[in-house]
């Protein structure tokens, strides 16, 4: 599949083509070009806000969160205010989104309302299901298996620090968990390098794993999954850590904390690192666990470019699946 092209100085002109409707469940539903097309975009929009304020004028956007968050309902909500349209948050912290009735029903509902849904949830499977019944995008704001707008705001962020992403090395201490999932085949795709420190037993699901292999072996890309932090940490560019405790896991916190304690970033571990490494958290940190302040707080840290790209990525995102001028990608969902 060859790179997109998109029609920047367009938006707010009549497509040429007709609406074809696409999700974001995965990382792997943008193929490696679209990827670099969507950071092109971001790009743009970062550095020419004004350009979009009505891009996205008379488009809704309803937001389904089972989970706690500040970063991606804020950003979301912000980024669709900026480009002119309308978002409704749908709180379900009391209750799962499929408890009141069948999700196909929602979806069914939904659909005829907004133009696209945003959902935050426990089970990837709710996603996958709204998508499969829904006839407007569908974007995962993170599930127990994936988050693939933090993972594109990460790189986004390298790619902003660095240039080239192929020349770019990170390495990720603790859980291989959904971050650890999107930021493998995000670096897969991008032909970046990327080691991930993992306990024994914590090491990142295998099917991912697998997948997020076959992208790297067409890119480039070298993934590589070790149980030593000291290893991994040998001249890496980024390094990235996560909560060793999720959502949903607290019963576990007391257990993980003593199997998590030698991957935490700390002075000693980050000082293995390029003497120009930066640090990476997608936030919301727990200091002195899986970071030190003394790291989080330095000048390495790049913590906060990463939350305010977030906003930015997503708005690319929410032009992309929703158009208004800019070129859509072509239907390729795994999920219909």
């Amino acid at each position: 599949m060859g790179a997109r092209v998109y029609d920047y100085a367009a938006l707010g002109e009549p497509l040429e083509q007709p609406f074809v409707r696409r999700d974001l469940i995965s990382v792997q539903d943008f193929s490696p070009e679209e990827i670099r097309s969507l950071f092109e975009l971001t790009n743009i929009i970062k550095n020419r806000p004004a350009d979009f304020r009505g891009a996205l004028a008379g488009k809704q956007l309803v937001l389904f969160f089972e989970k706690a968050s500040l970063r991606t309902h804020l950003t979301f909500e912000a980024g669709m205010a900026s480009l002119g349209g309308t978002s409704f948050f749908m709180d379900q912290t009391r209750a799962r989104l499929h408890e009141r009735e069948p999700l196909r029903d929602i979806a069914h509902n939904v659909e005829r309302w907004v133009d696209a849904v945003v959902l935050r949830t426990y089970e990837h499977q709710t996603i996958v299901e709204m998508a499969q019944h829904a006839c407007i995008p569908v974007i995962n704001a993170l599930s127990d298996l994936e988050h693939p707008c933090q993972a594109f705001a990460d790189f986004f962020t390298l790619q902003e620090k660095f240039g080239d992403l192929r020349q770019v090395r990170m390495a990720y201490f603790g859980d291989g968990n959904n971050v650890a999932h999107s930021l493998m085949l995000a670096a897969a795709s991008l032909g970046s390098s990327l080691t991930l420190a993992t306990p024994a037993g914590y090491a990142p699901n295998p099917e991912i794993t697998a997948a997020a292999l076959a992208i790297a072996a067409t890119t480039g890309a070298r993934l590589e999954l070790t149980e030593d932090p000291w290893a991994a940490v040998s001249g890496a560019d980024a390094i990235y850590t996560d909560v060793w405790t999720s959502m949903g896991q607290e019963d576990e916190a007391i257990e993980r904390a003593a199997i998590f304690a030698p991957y935490q970033v700390n002075e000693a571990l980050k000082s293995k690192a390029a003497p120009h490494a930066v640090f990476m958290h997608c936030l919301p940190a727990h200091r002195e666990q899986e970071v030190t302040t003394g790291v989080i707080d330095s000048p390495c840290s790049v913590v906060f470019d990463q939350a305010e790209n977030r906003m930015h990525v997503q708005k690319a995102i929410l032009l992309l699946l929703l158009g208004s001028g800019v070129r859509r990608f072509p239907s390729r969902s795994n999920h219909a």
